[in-house]
């Protein structure tokens, strides 16, 4: 039976840290006095009085979240946060409800599409709002992933477990201890991403909410041609912090607490640093090869897009979809990778391609010596057939997703390259689709209400890792 309690109590203090957040946007419409403070009051008072309403509900002496408790409760954390994150886009912007929540999800879940424009000259109010969903969301994930995730086994991610995930009382400090190790973390990389843009030629406004949508691999941006409007300092600053959000922020904390270089050691990491190298080095040779950018050009912008998609940030500064056919096909594979299992990203992850890949090596050599024994190890750790299968029903779950969400977007109209990129890049946190529409320097305002139901669903499916929400569609989680 579901805790139905502990879960509504949880909400209410979601609710409430929410509304916390709330108060600096407001606070900035009110010392600036540009506009935004009436409309962000009043979503303060309603988000607070709804905090309350849950915690006095909800409150219990003591209480207990089983394994179906949590899988309930992290679907439900995302859909209430966005339905009252979603009430300054409606009340400032006066857009639809429809509107609002797409932007208020891909806002939490770190994805970056939009469905707004006219940035540059729009409330400092709601663009600040924007940034802290996106650094809230980021974080939020990274906690989830190092603490949530494995302990409910979901795509394979047993193999990060730690004493972060162990839900025992006994470990429970030691679990919060590393949960705010993480957060520091991440505000001091945050810190040193404000100072990098604004040394690169940002202003203090402009720096601060960049340095909140890059470390939480996001997105947005206060400027409608995102960070074309920016200097090539800002692009190297910027490729730089999107790589450092697109690693494991749990060995940035080993690594302090050890005072080694973890980070170095990880195969994860590895991987995905040869990955950025190879692809970085393959497409500034193509387009520096086709003369569509000088050679020096084509080494920043071939980094900062690769980097952008890789860590599904999505930040727009060209139009990729219009180099050629290779890049576009090379960057479509890019958007499924993602970074990092517990990074701010999203996609498939690296190490759920290397497992893949070692057990692809590890069947080979059992057909060419079926006697033979090969145990399989990522990192130092088994991998188990429970691993194994988790991470099978993780990646099959991805493709169905996509497929069905491709057929779905034709449906209603949209191209084969806008369908089926909308929903790669909606499922794999990225941002950008393809195609003039929904591509880099595009948004998403003009989709019928339907797909961006649609999208951002799949928003919610690829942030939470698909199983997190798709269980709950099963009728037996349901019984007792």
């Amino acid at each position: 039976m579901i805790n139905f309690k502990p879960i509504l109590f949880t909400l209410g203090l979601t609710l409430s840290k929410l509304a916390l957040f709330m108060w600096l946007p407001t606070l900035l419409a009110f010392f600036t006095g540009t506009p935004g403070l009436a409309e962000f009051l009043a979503a303060v008072i309603i988000t607070h009085a709804a905090a309350f309403l849950c915690l006095h509900i909800g409150h219990k002496a003591q209480f207990r979240l089983g394994v179906r408790d949590m899988f309930v409760l992290t679907s439900s954390v995302w859909v209430v946060a966005c339905i009252f994150g979603a009430l300054p886009f409606v009340f400032i912007n006066q857009i639809s409800f429809t509107d609002a929540y797409f932007e208020t999800m891909s806002g939490v879940t770190t994805t970056g599409s939009t469905v707004l424009s006219g940035l540059d000259n729009m409330a400092p109010s709601i663009l600040l709002w924007r940034s802290i969903l996106q650094w809230l969301g980021g974080v939020g994930f990274i906690v989830l992933a190092v603490a949530v995730l494995p302990y409910l086994n979901v795509g394979g991610m047993k193999l990060f477990q730690t004493e972060s995930s162990d839900k025992s009382d006994k470990d429970s400090p030691r679990a919060t201890n590393v949960a705010k190790n993480i957060v520091v973390v991440y505000l001091v990389l945050t810190l040193l991403c404000v100072i990098s843009y604004w040394l690169s030629g940002m202003t203090p406004f402009e720096a601060i909410n960049h340095a909140m949508t890059t470390l939480s691999t996001g997105g947005f941006s206060t400027s409608d041609a995102s960070m074309a409007h920016f200097s090539n300092a800002a692009h190297w600053v910027a490729s730089l912090f999107m790589f450092l959000g697109g690693l494991p922020f749990l060995l940035y904390v080993q690594s302090l607490r050890r005072r080694e270089m973890t980070l170095l050691h990880d195969s994860q990491v590895r991987g995905f640093t040869l990955l950025v190298v190879i692809t970085t080095a393959m497409m500034s040779g193509w387009l520096w090869y086709k003369g569509i950018f000088p050679f020096p050009d084509a080494v920043r912008i071939s980094l900062f897009n690769i980097v952008s998609i890789l860590t599904t940030t999505g930040y727009g500064l060209t139009d990729f979809g219009v180099w050629s056919h290779f890049t576009t096909v090379l960057f479509i594979f890019l958007m499924l990778f993602g970074a990092c299992s517990g990074s701010t990203a999203g996609g498939i992850k690296i190490f759920r391609i290397q497992v893949a890949g070692a057990l692809f090596q590890k069947q080979a050599r059992q057909l060419m010596h079926p006697a033979g024994v090969f145990p399989q190890k990522y990192n130092g750790r088994p991998v188990s057939d429970h691993i194994v299968r988790s991470i099978v029903a993780f990646v099959l779950g991805y493709a169905v997703v996509i497929v069905v969400s491709a057929a779905l977007l034709g449906l209603l109209g949209l191209t084969p390259l806008e369908a089926i990129s909308g929903s790669i890049t909606a499922i794999s946190n990225v941002g950008p689709g393809l195609g003039p529409v929904i591509g880099p320097l595009g948004n998403f305002a003009s989709l019928p209400d339907a797909a961006k139901w649609i999208l951002a669903f799949d928003m919610m499916l690829g942030r939470l890792e698909i199983l997190t929400v798709a269980v709950l569609f099963f009728p037996s989680f349901w019984k007792n």
